[in-house]
């Protein structure tokens, strides 16, 4: 896909689809052909870092933190924040547990990592749960940001169908922004398949209420 193409679906996508009174989101979804999805080899499931992050927000976020003063400064802010002498009881907590896993992000501070492998590590490890490090609330901020781009790609839950459906931008984005977007969103799908290029049948583009604008046809 090339970023020029992109950007003429989207200046079509936005020719066709009639205003609404709130804020819409950009989808592109991907079809596939000459793939069994029954098939796990088969089924799409990347993580990608877009260049623009889309407002989706970075999901459930949990942080483990050694201060109280950390805790405070990140209220609000995340899901949840669990403090280093409360790790050790969830180790025998299943629901506990359970929760963390369910996490789309975990972050913790300082020396708390240790307490988390000790404790969590056999739970969470296997499950590519483990937090990330922070030091302060700014380092905290940075990391979040970048996780607010990152988003995840995958058609393995339900049916697996032969199509990913991913927001790539919200219609107050700049065109140029979104194309960015779509194009590597398409490069990390497209390098997961087997046959690459072969595998990909057809793009469209569309906002939240839009009709749907195929790429290459205009």
């Amino acid at each position: 896909m090339r970023k020029e193409e992109a950007i003429r679906a989207l200046q079509k996508m936005r020719e066709i689809s009639a205003k609404r009174n709130f804020l819409q989101t950009v989808e592109m979804m991907i079809n596939f052909t000459g793939l069994d999805m029954k098939k796990p080899q088969n089924q799409v499931g990347v993580k990608v870092s877009l260049p623009h992050a889309t407002g989706k927000g970075a999901g459930k976020i949990i942080v483990f933190a050694k201060s109280q003063e950390l805790a405070e400064a990140l209220k609000g802010k995340v899901d949840k924040v669990i403090l280093e002498n409360e790790i050790p009881a969830l180790e025998k907590n299943k629901k506990g547990v359970a929760e963390l896993a369910e996490a789309d992000a975990t972050f913790a501070e300082g020396q708390v990592m240790l307490v988390v492998a000790k404790h969590l590590g056999q739970q969470l490890a296997p499950k590519g749960k483990m937090p990330k490090p922070i030091t302060t609330a700014a380092n905290f901020e940075e990391l979040l940001a970048k996780t607010k781009a990152q988003t995840t790609i995958t058609n393995k839950k339900g049916k697996f169908m032969p199509v990913v459906h991913i927001v790539v931008g919200k219609e107050k984005m700049k065109d140029e922004e979104i194309a960015e977007n779509m194009v590597a969103s398409y490069d990390a799908v497209m390098n997961s398949l087997p046959q690459k290029k072969q595998n990909v049948k057809s793009i469209y583009v569309k906002l939240t209420m839009g009709a749907p604008v195929k790429m290459g046809e205009f």
